[in-house]
């Protein structure tokens, strides 16, 4: 794929107590359609991919790094909180020999900022340039816009974040254990999540130069 390609929807990054982080991505629209992914860190550092079909795998693994890729049915389920609220929610996650639930809470102090941008603003590249010192600051290890692999470049423009408040689950039969930052940020590409466990609603932008 050359040119810009957008991606909308949700990212869901997590910590745990055994060391694993864990970020989702819940897509609702793509050049793919609708879909999830995975990709998981454990604690010694070894990156997984946990992709839907060998297209969107092609495409991840292009664009980030991972020392193993698995393709193979994900999904991650979402049941609203009351009156259809993101507060309240619960994601259950599977995906190969991943197993996650975890809770969502509030919106952050940050949600609140971002939600109040217009959302032809807050779609943008360069609303995704303009906040990016700023994010450098108050968010460790995140960053807005960067060079990826294959020779991409990329943007996040976040829409909204609710912190995470609980998570259990498996991965390759041990337990995750409990909810902990993400702690050290993961190494996928040039941004981790924030540290803060949380969901972002973003709208991620990839251009292809060719």
């Amino acid at each position: 794929m050359q040119g810009r390609q957008s991606f909308r929807g949700q990212i869901a990054g997590v910590g745990s107590s055994s060391g694993t982080r864990v970020v989702v991505g819940r897509w609702t629209s793509s050049p793919f359609g609708a879909f999830a992914d995975v990709m998981l860190e454990q604690a010694d550092g070894h990156r997984v991919l946990l992709a839907p079909s060998p297209e969107v795998a092609g495409f991840v693994a292009d664009t980030y790094v991972f020392d193993e890729v698995v393709v193979g049915p994900v999904s991650a389920a979402v049941t609203l909180g009351r009156a259809g609220s993101p507060e309240g929610s619960r994601w259950d996650v599977r995906a190969g020999e991943l197993v996650a639930r975890f809770t969502v809470g509030g919106r952050a102090p940050l949600g609140r900022v971002l939600r109040a941008v217009p959302g032809r603003v807050g779609d943008s590249t360069a609303f995704a340039t303009l906040v990016g010192p700023v994010a450098r600051v108050v968010l460790r290890g995140v960053r807005t816009r960067g060079q990826a692999r294959s020779g991409r470049r990329e943007w996040y423009a976040a829409q909204d974040l609710h912190r995470v408040t609980s998570l259990s689950g498996r991965w390759r039969g041990t337990e995750l254990g409990t909810l902990a930052p993400v702690d050290p940020p993961c190494r996928f590409g040039f941004s981790s999540t924030p540290r803060t466990p949380g969901v972002t609603r973003v709208v991620t932008t990839v251009e292809s130069l060719g």
